[in-house]
């Protein structure tokens, strides 16, 4: 063990100090790379479920209006089915009064 630390010179570690530096330079511009990609990935994301929310308030808007209709027609239907028993029981009443 003591032979190997004296074979370690100061122009030795000074190599290895810069080795390891140029390694870590490497590693920071590979996550920099990493980074970008993601932060242009997420854009793309987030355009895409703009997109998707754009289209789900279009949908909803149709069965908002779908439902509107619907309910206006169940009206409009009860309040003929009201009228024509009204009229069914007056014509019935008008007739017996008759006879």
């Amino acid at each position: 063990m003591e032979a190997m630390r004296n074979s370690w010179t100061d122009d030795r570690l000074d190599d290895f100090a810069r080795n390891v530096d140029r390694r870590f330079d490497e590693v920071d511009r590979c996550f920099t790379e990493v980074n970008q990609r993601f932060d242009r990935l997420e854009d793309r994301m987030e355009a895409g479920f703009d997109k998707v929310d754009r289209r789900f308030a279009a949908i909803e808007g149709r069965f908002e209006e779908l439902h509107l209709m619907v309910h206006r027609t169940m009206v409009r239907v009860g309040l003929a089915m009201i009228g024509t028993l009204g009229l069914g029981f007056a014509g019935i009443i008008v007739t017996q009064l008759t006879h």
